[in-house]
């Protein structure tokens, strides 16, 4: 008996230890199946998140709009769009480029020229459709029908098909690009033809960049400097709630956008980033208006070689001044292209032979299409167009390459320089080298922006002013270069077409159809390459055709809405007809602006 229950005892105990045991199981295996907590959300996330919302709204409220609405509730619509639209810009201009393009281009045909056979012309959709069309007297209702929805379903197909994953430098690239963005087009109504809110959509994109800034504040181990980012960007959001007409832009640019350039540079050191490579514009700019503003290297040829630049730029100026690469050994680069008159002729046309007025040379490289009429899409390109042309040097490139190999020192030169020596190629590096060395950026423009020297005039400021905003100059010729290579990514140098006349007293159209000719295609008679208004002082005559004399004819002429203002009948004009109401004390505010984009001229080019 005592056995039985000494053995029922044991085998009790045991039966509860394993019971015990299996609870303890049991509880742990409940444990293990808690559940998981998500990870924290990452920066990234929230910025895909931002950038998502925006793009709801914005097609949301495309999507309202309608023919039947009032003009009153559709103007609504839109506004409340575009805002969206420009919150989410700078994150969208960045990672959808090419849509981004599309959604925000002006209302003109888009025309693609790959070859004769390859041209495709389409109609423009977007914003800037939108709102020329629905805020106008006259409603192309089959226009606006079809943009609102091509653009709406755009966004829509953007937004399901977005998945963010930037780096640290890829939101460094989109925080400058927005930044510049700002100073170069955002200030001026180049995307705001109608309503003119440039202003105040330009708040919208810094309001996100502050945001942005705030999502990635964890990234800053120098709090101090994440303090100094909200503080400028409270700041830029504030100035640029003023009046269109009255905005100081080169306030703005010297004491707004300068200083946000300086932070990036310290967010980049703060950050520890290492970018991979330079894309148009260089990764430690601070400022627009600097020698140190650009990569040359992307807007030179694929092949262009930096080792001994300094060398092979002394060698292309003697190339450059050297008669004997002509046919007849009677014509250099350097006898059009004069450096006292910023490398041109001063003439309306070179010769009885040439139709087209000699073009400055300086800051000639930062264009990504040469000639008037973009025909060459680099300078070595365009070098080949001015040696081959029998109007000008009439040769070959085995005639200067001849030379060159016959000439000691030249080929000795090459030699110690190229690894192949001169060959064609490399003789025009050299002398595309010099030309990429003429963009001092020394200009008492410049001077005074960077804060260098304080001399410009009240006069100068406002004309300035003028330049970028009721004149809307600046929405053809960009800064900081004032060329039609568009900011801020620089990709692409613009044709446009404003109908200039035969002669000074603006009776015809001139009958040069420019690019045109290339590839005869329609829509492109009369356009010619925006070029720089850099150093336009030295530059005259005027016009691809030199036709007027002084700056005071040419804003005269854009004053009054280029050729259809004069009653031409240019049916493809790209420049806006309305006359700009101009006085004439403003004009020549404009004038005394432009005088100072003038270059130092004791600057010895080499």
């Amino acid at each position: 008996m005592k056995l039985y229950l000494n053995f029922a005892f044991k085998a009790k105990t045991y039966v509860l230890s394993v019971c015990l045991l299996l609870l303890g199981i049991s509880c742990k295996k409940k444990e293990e199946k808690q559940p998981i907590l998500a990870p924290e959300e990452q920066p990234t996330d929230k910025l895909e998140k931002l950038y998502k919302e925006h793009l709801v709204m914005a097609y949301r409220y495309l999507d309202s709009i309608t023919i039947e609405n009032s003009t009153t509730s559709n103007k609504e619509y839109y506004v409340n769009s575009r805002t969206h639209f420009k919150k989410s810009e700078p994150i969208l201009a960045y990672a959808e480029k090419e849509n981004y393009k599309s959604l925000n281009a002006p209302n003109l045909l888009r025309i693609q020229e790959e070859d004769a056979t390859d041209i495709k012309i389409n109609q423009p959709i977007g914003y800037q459709v939108i709102e020329e069309n629905l805020l106008s007297k006259t409603t192309d209702t089959l226009l606006l029908t079809r943009a609102l929805s091509v653009t709406s379903n755009r966004l829509k197909l953007i937004h399901n098909n977005t998945q963010l994953q930037f780096k640290n430098h890829h939101v460094l690239w989109l925080l400058k690009d927005a930044i510049v963005r700002t100073a170069t087009v955002g200030l001026s109504n180049f995307d705001s033809p109608v309503l003119g809110m440039s202003l105040e959509e330009s708040a919208h994109s810094i309001q996100t960049l502050k945001n942005i800034i705030s999502i990635y504040g964890s990234n800053f181990k120098d709090k101090n400097l994440l303090k100094q980012w909200h503080n400028e960007l409270h700041s830029t959001i504030k100035a640029l709630n003023t009046d269109f007409d009255t905005f100081n832009r080169y306030d703005f640019i010297k004491n707004h956008t300068n200083n946000q350039l300086h932070l990036l540079v310290k967010t980049q050191k703060d950050w520890k980033v290492k970018f991979p490579f330079e894309l148009a514009l260089k990764n430690d700019i601070t400022s627009l208006f600097s020698t140190n503003t650009f990569n040359i290297g992307h807007f030179s040829d694929y092949r262009n070689d930096t080792i001994h630049l300094q060398t092979k730029t002394k060698l292309g100026k003697a190339l450059f001044n050297d008669k004997r690469l002509s046919i007849n050994n009677s014509m250099s680069c350097a006898t059009c292209h004069i450096q006292e008159k910023a490398f041109t002729d001063g003439k309306r046309i070179f010769n009885k032979h040439q139709k087209r007025n000699t073009p400055t040379l300086t800051y000639a490289s930062f264009q990504k299409s040469f000639f008037f009429d973009n025909r060459a899409g680099s300078l070595e390109g365009q070098i080949v167009g001015v040696v081959t042309n029998h109007n000008e040097f009439n040769a070959d490139l085995v005639h200067i390459t001849n030379v060159i190999k016959n000439d000691k020192n030249y080929a000795v030169a090459f030699d110690s320089l190229y690894t192949r020596g001169a060959t064609d190629m490399n003789i025009r590096h050299a002398m595309a080298s010099y030309v990429r060395s003429l963009s001092p950026f020394n200009s008492k423009f410049d001077k005074n922006i960077n804060q260098i020297e304080t001399t410009l005039t009240d006069q100068e400021i406002k004309g300035f002013n003028l330049f970028m905003g009721k004149a809307a100059c600046a929405t053809c010729h960009f800064p900081p270069l004032f060329n039609g290579t568009v900011p801020p990514y620089f990709n692409e140098s613009e044709l446009e077409i404003i109908g200039v006349p035969e002669t000074k007293n603006n009776k015809k159209l001139d009958d040069d159809l420019g690019r045109y000719y290339l590839f005869k295609t329609e829509q492109r008679k009369g356009a010619f390459k925006t070029p720089t208004i850099r150093n336009i002082a030295l530059t005259a005559p005027y016009m691809h055709n030199g036709v007027y004399d002084t700056l005071e004819e040419v804003i005269d002429f854009y004053n009054k809405g280029g050729g259809v203002g004069l009653g031409f009948n240019v049916p493809h004009q790209t420049l806006p007809f309305e006359d700009l109401d101009l006085s004439i004390n403003e004009q020549k505010t404009i004038i005394a602006f432009m005088k100072t984009l003038t270059d130092n001229t004791s600057v010895k080019y080499d």
